[in-house]
């Protein structure tokens, strides 16, 4: 009965939490939407909407956001400047107008203008394609926006009587939004900081990711070695999928892939067939020993024939994450997430070198050596402590090996102690029999 009465608040915990998207690496990280009122005209309302991605290692990859709500009632979309509706819908209402509106849909599917657009359609922090840096690797640029003019196609409406719509999404898989909430009016700063001026309303829109719903199944894993032991520690077999399952083709060594993309759409992958089926694999390597330090390598390794990885990143959880004491070809920030607890640090390529990690093949891999300090009342390796606790790529969690797995140390006789232990006893009972 406690059995049944434990699975069945676990179960009840796992889908109705509302906690479910949380990332303890990241426990403040989401995309927020924030929907600003300018100005209300005669028959119109001008709004600024913006995206801010305030994830620290979760970006936002090409084709891009795809935004979309639900109007409350029967408004319509007059204009728009930085980004463009997908669908202009059904106008009909204004034939006998001038100029139609640009969308009349229910729902609105709203995406960013591609780079290069013509420059009497942008606005400030426009025209990315709908991508999004995350906010340690483009603090600069993890915001887009666009403005538009909304209407109505009843004249009795009043555009001071306008609701902010609902149903946001933002078209990406794992992310899910809820309903917008009313904020201070933002500001805006003009005239090189010497004048501020403010909305008149703003609502907020807060959307969190959940690697569960983005991909039932793992999309990358972690494989370990180490100078001390010839063993190489695979990732764990079927990690992200076993080879013959519905869902899970692969592409055998040598046979050239067959890859379909749907324009406006992310490739699905194309794998390299492995014991592991996943995309992307993180071998941890611990190369050397010196008397105050102690030398790793890193290779992050491309099996999919569909995707390149741009603007990647790896984060990894390890104790001696605050003794790095210098990182070769990529860049390298710790995290302090809690307090001054600092054992968790992002790795990501550096620009124009080695940012991309290009798909499946002979250069579909980054590789990185990372020199720590060995703090002398932490340090060691034995019991696997030199091997990350928790590794990720692009925010979407690695499996590990089982900690039983792990390289040993030579003279650690993980499997010999228990049998030593027990002739010991037994030496010692006869002894104490015979004397």
């Amino acid at each position: 009965m406690g059995l049944v009465l434990i699975l069945f608040s676990f179960a009840l915990i796992t889908h109705l939490s509302p906690t479910y998207g949380y990332d303890p690496l990241d426990p403040n990280g989401n995309i927020t939407i924030k929907w600003d009122v300018m100005q209300v005209n005669d028959d119109t309302q001008d709004v600024r909407l913006s995206i801010f991605n305030y994830q620290l290692f979760r970006h936002v990859e090409p084709p891009g956001w795809r935004l979309s709500w639900t109007w409350p009632g029967d408004e319509v979309i007059m204009s728009m400047l930085g980004a463009e509706a997908t669908e202009q819908g059904d106008c009909s209402l204004f034939r006998a107008s001038n100029q139609l509106p640009h969308c009349c849909d229910k729902k609105p599917v709203i995406i960013d203008l591609l780079p290069g657009a013509p420059f009497t359609k942008q606005v400030a922090n426009c025209c990315k394609g709908g991508v999004l840096p995350s906010f340690t690797q483009g603090p600069d640029t993890f915001c887009a926006a666009f403005q538009m003019s909304i209407g109505t196609a009843s004249a009795s409406v009043s555009t001071t009587n306008f609701s902010v719509p609902g149903n946001f999404s933002l078209g990406l898989r794992g992310y899910s939004c809820g309903d917008p909430f009313e904020v201070p009016p933002s500001k805006f700063i003009e005239d090189k900081g010497r004048r501020r001026t403010q909305a008149l309303a703003t609502y907020n829109v807060t959307c969190s990711y959940s690697q569960f719903e983005a991909s039932p199944a793992p999309t990358c894993c972690v494989s370990l070695s180490a100078f001390y032991n010839d063993t190489i520690v695979p990732c764990p077999q079927c990690s992200c999928g076993c080879q013959g399952q519905t869902g899970s083709n692969c592409v055998k060594s040598g046979d050239s892939p067959s890859i379909l993309q749907l324009p406006n759409e992310a490739p699905q992958p194309v794998v390299q067939c492995t014991q592991h089926m996943c995309p992307i694999r993180v071998h941890w390597h611990v190369k050397e020993s010196y008397r105050e330090y102690w030398r790793v390598k890193i290779t992050v390794t491309n099996f999919n024939y569909a995707k390149n990885y741009s603007q990647w990143n790896l984060v990894v959880l390890h104790p001696n994450m605050q003794n790095v004491t210098q990182v070769f070809s990529f860049n390298y920030k710790p995290l302090h997430l809690y307090g001054n607890i600092n054992d968790t640090g992002m790795f990501y390529g550096i620009q124009y070198y080695n940012d991309i990690l290009l798909q499946s093949g002979d250069n579909g891999n980054v590789q990185t050596e990372i020199l720590f300090h060995k703090d002398s009342g932490i340090f060691t390796f034995r019991e696997g402590w030199a091997f990350p606790r928790k590794i990720s790529f692009n925010g979407d969690q690695c499996v590990m090996p089982p900690p039983d797995h792990y390289p040993r140390l030579p003279n650690s006789g993980h499997f010999g102690a228990p049998a030593r232990s027990g002739l010991i006893f037994s030496s010692l009972f006869l002894l104490a029999v015979l004397f």
